[in-house]
């Protein structure tokens, strides 16, 4: 989906990830999505997650709460430049395997 720069919505709640080991870049630069459903995603075999939301400019809200990081080792700037996001849960995440996390949103962490 990366560079889908008219996409305003996208439902992948049938979507089946459950051999997915890299979802970086996944939605990068799709700067007009508004919405987006992702939280049946099977993260359970994913290791890189980097710049998977970078640049979603028009994104406000996305539910990761319910995604499996056990095993993922990059986060590296997965928020990058998503000016619209406010607010995350990552209460879930499980960090111990990550080498490099910047998830990157000025208003994340300046609002």
């Amino acid at each position: 989906f990366m560079f889908c720069k008219k996409l305003k919505t996208l439902d992948l709640s049938s979507f089946n990830t459950s051999k997915v080991e890299n979802m970086g870049f996944m939605f990068a630069f799709c700067e007009n999505l508004e919405t987006i459903k992702i939280s049946t995603f099977d993260t359970s075999k994913v290791l890189s997650m980097s710049y998977a939301f970078s640049y979603c400019d028009s994104l406000s809200f996305i539910d990761v709460s319910s995604f499996n990081t056990s095993l993922v080792t990059d986060l590296s700037f997965m928020f990058y430049n998503s000016k619209s996001l406010t607010s995350l849960d990552l209460s879930s995440f499980d960090t111990k395997n990550i080498s490099f996390i910047v998830l990157g949103s000025i208003s994340l962490f300046f609002a």
